[in-house]
Parts: structure tokens; sequence; C-alpha cells
């Protein structure tokens, strides 16, 4: 016997957890983290064999959330990395102040 999954139920967001960010429902796998394994190259089905606590259907759910939510989730991500790059510089110049 199969069971049906409403794919609304695959993806949830709480504000309290991951600063809010849209993550696969129950696990601590957030949309972003699937976008940026998919934009480096990776197609689904190599992302659901590599984590196999996700299931191809999560991959896919998560790739559609992102897909009909691009233009947020694509801004949340530049600003991810431009801070990751600001504290990289920032932590940089400290190592060359003190040594």
């Amino acid at each position: 016997m199969s069971t049906v999954s409403d794919i609304g139920q695959l993806i949830s967001r709480d504000p309290q957890y991951r600063d809010g960010k849209p993550c696969i429902a129950g696990t601590g796998i957030t949309v972003h983290r699937i976008v940026g394994w998919y934009k480096a190259g990776h197609t689904p089905e190599e992302i659901a064999d590599d984590y196999p606590h996700l299931s191809l259907a999560q991959v896919y759910a998560a790739l559609a959330y992102y897909h009909a939510n691009s233009t947020q989730i694509d801004a949340e991500m530049r600003a991810e990395q431009e801070e990751v790059e600001r504290l990289y510089l920032e932590h940089q110049q400290r190592r060359g102040q003190n040594p």
C-alpha cells in the first residue's frame, strides 16, 4: 500500500528555527542548502543519494519551493555570502594586526 504525501507538508518554516528559513520538514536541511548544492552542479538524484535521510521527493519539493520563491531566496543567499565574506575579511585583518 502506498501513501500519498501532500507536497505542502514537505517544507516547513518556523521563525524560531534556522532564522525562519524554509526547511525540509523533519530535518535541519534548509531549502537554501539544497539550492546551493543544486547550483553547484549536483542533480536532485545525487543530493538524495549523498544524504540518505532525504528522499528524492523532499529534494524536489525544496527545488520547487525555490523556483516559486527564487527572487527572495537568491537575495537571502547573496546576503549570506556577503556576510561570510565580510567576516572572513574581518578575521584576516585581525590576524594581520595580532600575529
